[in-house]
């Protein structure tokens, strides 16, 4: 009786491509047509997940500018200081009864809730490509570095100086979390 070939598993460095499981056992690469998909599949999550850190960006952007146009809250113009003009995360810890103190202005729960699931997405996205990265494949890996950096290309195409020069710059990257 002839078997179905079996996923392999390796926790190693390696360049195999018929026979490797991508995260889920129905994701099956038996052939390098099969692979050569996939590779492009992975290209193309990794630009998603680009897109959805500038659309997570920009959601943020257009609920700021409604809150302030509905008179719920302030516009401030960034000093120029390297450091945040509003309570920093150490001040909470030293400073007592400050500490319970939200800062901000309370959203709405719509904005909210559109918020959440962009957030989730991109961790789940983010944890599924480092599930990807996690085959040790060179080609799968490969197939995530390509995605983040076309996603970044694309996506990022302009470039705020006085941001850059007053501090760090949307430096969250493609992390996990």
């Amino acid at each position: 009786m002839d078997m179905d070939p079996m996923c392999s598993m390796n926790m190693i460095w390696n360049t195999q491509i018929e026979d490797t499981c991508v995260v889920f056992k129905w994701w099956h690469v038996r052939s390098t047509a099969g692979f050569v998909a996939s590779f492009f599949a992975i290209v193309a999550l990794g630009v998603l997940y680009e897109w959805l850190r500038v659309a997570a960006r920009d959601a943020d952007r257009l609920i700021a500018k409604r809150l302030v146009a509905e008179g719920k809250g302030k516009a401030r113009i960034r000093s120029g200081r390297a450091t945040p003009e509003s309570d920093s995360e150490a001040a909470g810890l030293l400073g007592g009864e400050r500490a319970a103190r939200k800062v901000g202005t309370p959203l709405p729960f719509l904005p909210r809730v559109t918020r959440a699931v962009l957030y989730g997405v991109q961790v789940f996205l983010s944890f599924f490509l480092m599930l990807v990265f996690m085959t040790y494949n060179a080609y799968l890996i490969l197939a995530v570095i390509a995605g983040a950096a076309i996603g970044h290309f694309v996506f990022s195409s302009h470039f705020d100086i006085n941001a850059a020069l007053a501090g760090p710059v949307d430096s969250k990257g493609m992390s996990c979390h």
